[in-house]
């Protein structure tokens, strides 16, 4: 079976094994999927770079390790998102810079209608608004289309503490993005609103 072939785990414990390709296509394979979920975590594809890079080298020293009681991509995630929230950690007090429209494995929609550019912004607006705790959890479920018991396991976390930091944080937007699903409508949903109301992301409670 050829590199390109083997499935994720066969790709770890090839590399495990001393093969000098396996890993250089696992992260051919995940690279941009992880990107994403850096650059949406720190909002500064600066500081995601450096965090992607991080974490895919913590991956190469720790594949050995690797016991495959969860995906590959599972396990990965786990890592990038480690990654990332200790960086978090070190620049707390420093300014944090806004998520382009487009950046690096995001490719570039030049026919897309001002309108659609304009609620993109909007969206990303919103979750800078929110909480580490809350806008990790809401890019793994809600984006990334992870379960809530996989997003336990990248976090971490209980499933009930994830459940719960996606509703505050559904709640958040659906009060910021309610004007999207009827412009009409004034904005300010009320606080007692039907969470993930007017939220333009992918629900996937569980599983993908």
């Amino acid at each position: 079976m050829t590199t390109a072939a083997s499935s994720d785990a066969d790709l770890i414990a090839a590399h495990a094994a001393g093969d000098p390709r396996a890993f250089a296509e696992l992260v051919r394979r995940h690279r941009d999927r992880m990107w994403a979920v850096a650059l949406r975590t720190l909002r500064d594809p600066e500081e995601a770079s450096d965090a992607l890079q991080e974490a895919f080298i913590s991956a190469f020293r720790a594949a050995a390790s690797f016991r495959a009681e969860s995906q590959v991509t599972t396990w990965l995630h786990r890592i990038v998102v480690n990654a990332c929230l200790d960086r978090v950690r070190r620049r707390q007090s420093r300014p944090t810079v806004p998520l382009p429209e487009t950046g690096p494995g995001e490719p570039a929609a030049p026919r897309d209608s001002m309108s659609e550019r304009e609620t993109r912004l909007v969206v990303q607006n919103a979750l800078r608004q929110l909480s580490e705790d809350q806008r990790v959890p809401i890019v793994l479920v809600d984006v990334e289309g992870y379960s809530v018991a996989e997003t336990a396991k990248i976090l971490g976390i209980a499933e009930g503490t994830v459940k719960s930091r996606c509703a505050r944080g559904r709640a958040k937007l659906a009060k910021v993005l309610g004007h999207l699903r009827n412009p009409d409508a004034d904005a300010n949903v009320p606080d007692g609103a039907v969470e993930g109301r007017g939220v333009p992301v992918r629900r996937n409670w569980e599983g993908r």
